[in-house]
């Protein structure tokens, strides 16, 4: 090629894209402080994706979580064990913990990892929330062997103590940072990342398909790799307490669109708050039988306000919502289950809110009509013209043609008794009571 200002143009445009591909981010990190459920798993799975794609030296998991759910955490372990990209966990920052599922997550990275004062462990399965009834023993055994073979395959393929990672498991056994290191659950004590990567230098781990490996971190450039906009979303509505409040406003606005038929808006409120929580309560371990309850409890408020029981029907519909509330999402974790002080505060209100609401629609069914030709019944009026017995009255700011039971004089007050049609029949009104102004034909 000719030494061309075009030439060394594209020469130097390669250039800079070599060194730029060069400089990039050799360490992808992300940030778990949250439950592991689906939006937890789609998240580490796209970074491991995105790490592969870029190829960088290592994925770097900074974790901390409470536990979660145990097909989430599988599907998660089975990500990091098959990941061309070996992947780091660190459990972080102070006072953080990997616990329950989180410890399986721990154990089956390439290099373990925890920051002073964090803490591991307590990962003894519990499949079913404080108010389902008992497993039989034999399902329970199952239930503890299946989760304790789990861990012993990551423990054992990752090279660490066996017997202590599977106490986690069946004694429900928690490890601080030191207990951990001492004990070979971990591979690092370390206080941050720079002394993470500091410590592992120089030194080759066994990946899971038993390759020895050795990483060169330190001094290295890190991207931080963050959710996109839909897991944020997905991630808030997956805590069941805002999953739960969606529902309620949503059925509170169906509620108040069934009373007052035609205003479209509580409707639209309603619809729209129903599909985004019935979408956050698929990805979760629902029981389907606790939105009976909730249904249930709607239709004690509507027999409140028909019946009137002085509230007894209310507070069986707010203790019914309130369980419903607490039974809605089946789940190992406290974190993961509607709070005792979220249903109270969605059910009282909620309760009698629809109550009241009730009550006015049933009250309005029950009163007179006051439009419409029915509403001229029980009006009195000014015979415009003389009835004998037909002629024309002035009644509620009209006109009208009317027959009456008797003879009358022009400018006599009378009152309809029935409406038929366009034609009133009437009655003379005693000329003692008051009767309202006739307008000038």
């Amino acid at each position: 090629m000719k030494n061309t200002p075009i030439s060394r143009f594209l020469l130097g445009l390669v250039a800079a894209l070599i060194l730029c591909s060069v400089s990039r981010a050799e360490v992808l990190k992300i940030v778990v402080n949250d439950t592991i459920q689906p939006i937890t798993e789609e998240y580490i799975s796209r970074a491991i994706d995105e790490a592969q794609r870029r190829n960088d030296q290592a994925v770097l998991i900074e974790i901390n979580t409470p536990g979660g759910l145990v097909e989430s955490t599988r599907h998660i372990i089975e990500k990091i064990t098959s990941s061309p990209v070996p992947v780091i966990l660190y459990v972080a920052p102070t006072g953080s913990r990997a616990g329950s599922a989180g410890i399986f997550i721990l154990e089956a990275a390439d290099v373990a990892a925890m920051a002073p004062g964090t803490n591991a462990g307590a990962a003894h399965p519990v499949l079913i929330g404080p108010f389902a009834p008992k497993v039989d023993d034999e399902m329970k055994r199952k239930i503890e062997n299946d989760t304790a073979a789990l861990m012993r395959s990551v423990a054992a393929k990752r090279g660490r103590n066996v017997e202590v990672a599977v106490s986690a498991v069946l004694e429900s056994k928690a490890f601080t940072e030191q207990e951990a290191l001492s004990q070979h659950l971990i591979d690092y004590v370390a206080s941050s990342e720079d002394d993470l990567f500091r410590q592992m230098e120089g030194k080759s781990f066994k990946r899971f398909n038993s390759r020895e490996v050795t990483l060169k971190l330190s001094g290295q450039p890190m991207m931080l790799f963050g959710m996109t906009l839909k897991e944020k979303i997905l991630d808030f509505l997956m805590d069941p307490n805002i999953s739960f409040i969606f529902l309620a406003i949503g059925a509170l606005a169906l509620y108040a669109e069934f009373n007052h038929p035609g205003a479209v808006v509580p409707g639209t409120v309603g619809i729209v708050f129903i599909l985004i929580a019935a979408f956050a309560l698929n990805l979760l371990p629902t029981r389907f039988a606790a939105l009976g309850l909730i249904l249930a409890a709607f239709a004690l408020f509507a027999a409140e306000a028909k019946f009137a029981t002085h509230g007894v029907l209310t507070i069986g519909g707010i203790a019914l919502i309130t369980l419903g509330g607490l039974l809605l999402v089946d789940s190992p974790i406290p974190e993961m289950r509607v709070h005792l002080l979220t249903a109270l505060a969605v059910s009282i209100p909620l309760g009698f809110i629809t109550a009241f609401l009730m009550s006015i629609a049933l009250k309005a069914r029950r009163n007179k009509m006051v439009s419409g030709a029915q509403g001229l019944i029980g009006e009195t009026g000014i015979a415009q013209t003389p009835l004998s017995p037909r002629g024309k009255i002035f009644v509620h700011g009209e006109l009208w043609d009317a027959v009456s039971s008797s003879d009358l004089a022009a400018g006599q007050p009378v009152v309809v008794r029935h409406v038929d049609g366009l034609l009133l029949q009437v009655d003379p009104v005693s000329v003692t009571r008051h009767a309202p102004a006739a307008a000038v034909p």
